[in-house]
């Protein structure tokens, strides 16, 4: 769901229980266990590092008992304000300034 390439995932509990680890068979144990094994519980934060990608996530853990029917989970989110698919991704920057300025046409003499 997050386009995690090598995720490691840990309870942001300042206790450091890492649930999931980008090194192989690290936590390979933890697989078939539930979230409920290591405490998560409504309310519980979880932060996932993907180093590969340099992308962060916080997860708030919210239980609900309105999924539809077979629907295990749910991801609903914000995302930081960026630009809108209508806008224009980049500017015109002239030597990472922004401010109007343009080169200088002095040859010199």
């Amino acid at each position: 769901k997050f386009a995690m390439v090598a995720p490691d995932v840990q309870i942001d509990d300042g206790k450091g229980t890492i649930l999931i680890s980008s090194e192989e068979g690290e936590t390979e144990a933890n697989n078939h266990r539930k979230l409920s094994d290591f405490g998560i519980r409504n309310g519980t934060r979880l932060q996932a590092d993907d180093f590969l990608q340099d992308y962060t996530l916080l997860i708030n853990v919210l239980h609900s008992e309105d999924l539809e029917k077979d629907v295990e989970f749910e991801v609903v989110g914000d995302t930081p304000d960026g630009p809108k698919p209508s806008e224009p991704t980049s500017k015109n920057i002239t030597n990472g300034s922004d401010d109007g300025a343009q080169p200088s046409t002095s040859t010199g003499k």
